[in-house]
């Protein structure tokens, strides 16, 4: 991953109060995405799996939350539906290695407001973000 100085995110205007919850089982990338992101400015938060992230009651408290799409346990779909149910309204990329039929439409019918397939550029996930937060 690459810091925010290098890609020319203007983080100027970030509030550092600003909670983002990763949820990935792949430990590196879960390192790594939570080191981007604060980089940019926000507070950040990594879980290893969906379960331990409602467990921490962090889902009222975050602007935004990373999910993994496939994990043992909750998937990252089933993990947007229970936050809609428990009316949750914070948005939610969703990101996989994975690229079989209908699971990107699957994701977007879940509530995701984006998709990414991995490996993705840093850049990618930025741009998700900012337009997850402008909502």
């Amino acid at each position: 991953m690459i810091s925010s100085a290098e890609h020319g995110a203007d983080i100027s205007h970030v509030a550092d109060d600003t909670l983002i919850s990763i949820i990935d089982d792949d430990d590196s990338l879960r390192t790594a995405l939570v080191g981007l992101v604060r980089s940019l400015g926000y507070r950040a938060n990594g879980f290893a799996c969906a379960e331990d992230f409602l467990a921490a009651d962090h889902a009222s408290r975050s602007a935004a939350i990373v999910t993994d799409i496939h994990m043992p346990g909750l998937s990252g779909i089933e993990l947007k539906q229970r936050l809609t149910a428990d009316g949750c309204a914070a948005p939610v990329i969703m990101i996989t290695a994975r690229s079989e039929a209908g699971l990107q439409e699957k994701a977007f019918e879940s509530g995701a407001v984006c998709v990414l397939r991995k490996p993705f550029a840093a850049e990618a996930l930025i741009e998700c973000l900012e337009r997850a937060l402008a909502k």
